[in-house]
């Protein structure tokens, strides 16, 4: 179990690095979208803003989690992470829907002032460094199994496609092309809403229930292998925060001990640790028939 509370410490650390990136990116577009006259950089400067309360969210969702079982959460806080993860998506399709409006609305505007080329290197620098903090979340989200944190990964690779669509329509106007600005901001804000869609559809599957039916069938596998189970009567699973929790029926000789069943339950929770990496196992044992 502490195992478990020091990676979701490590996911915390990933969502401080995102809030850090988001303050110090934000700040940088704003002040260049100023001097430079861009606003595609400015717009992308407000949307990192934004983006801020999603990792915050995220943050809070993995101090939440982090809180140890009491009388009303037998089971722990686990679950906190996967609301924040939600919480995210909801943002983020915010984010997406407002891009593509704007988008539009700028598309019927007309001509524009054309910002400065400095600003669309500016743009790409930023999305380079949010890039690295994608990719960084992203290998820590799967090194500790954190949808919450998977999450914040999504919405930083999001804004970072939003920077490189931003520096598309800056170099488009240069060209005397400004659709291509719109064009792009189109296309960055479909790219968001889709991944906020897939967040939003991860979470509620795993808030009410769902489990994959081939891993199932995988954890059923290994428990029916182990020596005294002559048979499995029912399996169910279920996602809880970053872990697993099954409860299974498995039959054994009628003729045995108590003893020896309950060194048989010890046998099938020490290989579902060991080949699955699952520490909450409910066995109940009944006579094979």
């Amino acid at each position: 179990m502490a195992d478990i509370y020091e990676d979701i410490r490590k996911g915390e650390r990933g969502a401080m690095v995102s809030i850090a990136a988001y303050l110090v990116l934000s700040a940088f577009k704003l002040i260049s979208g100023y001097l430079f006259g861009s606003s595609a950089l400015l717009a992308d400067g407000f949307n990192n803003l934004t983006d801020i309360v999603a990792s915050i969210a995220v943050l809070v969702g993995l101090r939440i989690s982090r809180k140890p079982p009491d009388s009303d959460h037998p089971y722990g806080h686990f679950r906190a992470e996967t609301v924040a993860a939600l919480l995210a998506s909801f943002i983020m399709a915010m984010v997406g829907i407002q891009v593509i409006v704007e988008a539009v609305r700028s598309l019927f505007e007309g001509a524009k002032a054309i910002p400065q080329l400095w600003s669309a290197g500016v743009a790409l620098v930023c999305a380079i460094a949010m890039m690295g903090v994608y990719i960084y979340n992203k290998r820590l989200a799967k090194q500790i199994n954190n949808s919450a944190l998977m999450a914040a990964a999504k919405d930083n690779f999001s804004d970072a496609m939003v920077s490189i669509g931003a520096a598309v329509g800056i170099v488009g106007a240069q060209f005397g092309l400004p659709w291509v600005d719109s064009a792009a901001a189109v296309a960055v804000g479909v790219l968001i809403s889709k991944t906020a869609w897939d967040i939003f559809r991860d979470s509620t599957y795993r808030l009410t229930d769902g489990f994959d039916e081939a891993q199932l069938l995988d954890l059923r596998s290994t428990i029916a292998r182990t020596p005294g189970v002559e048979g499995i009567k029912d399996i169910k699973a279920r996602v809880h925060g970053n872990h697993v929790l099954v409860d299974v029926v498995v039959e054994v000789d009628a003729s045995i001990s108590v003893m020896e069943g309950h060194q048989i339950s010890d046998s099938i929770e020490e290989r579902m640790s060991s080949r699955h990496n699952i520490m909450n196992v409910q066995i109940h044992v009944e006579p094979k028939s």
